[in-house]
């Protein structure tokens, strides 16, 4: 069912545009070239494991942790109506 002018499943492309911005930029955040030993914020030893497991990791679990927690925001607005670019 087509909203308005949209086309059959432009709902359906939007969400899936979210979901691939989404994926990208949580791709990119991921850690990439050498990582550490110790925890770049703290200083403790990051685990063997988590080396092995994540290359490029530069903070410990507990730091990734309270980073993982901080709230994000999204800055794109897919929504065409005027009230929604406005917020």
């Amino acid at each position: 069912m087509a909203n308005g002018w949209a086309p059959d499943g432009a709902v359906q492309e939007q969400i899936d545009d979210s979901v691939k911005d989404a994926l990208a930029n949580a791709l990119s955040r991921m850690p990439t070239g050498p990582g550490l030993t110790e925890c770049e914020e703290c200083g403790e030893q990051i685990p063997e494991a988590r080396r092995q497991a994540l290359p490029g990791a530069r903070t410990c679990v507990s730091c990734q942790s309270a980073r993982d927690k901080r709230p994000t925001f999204s800055v794109i607005n897919r929504r065409g109506s005027k009230d929604s670019q406005l917020r």
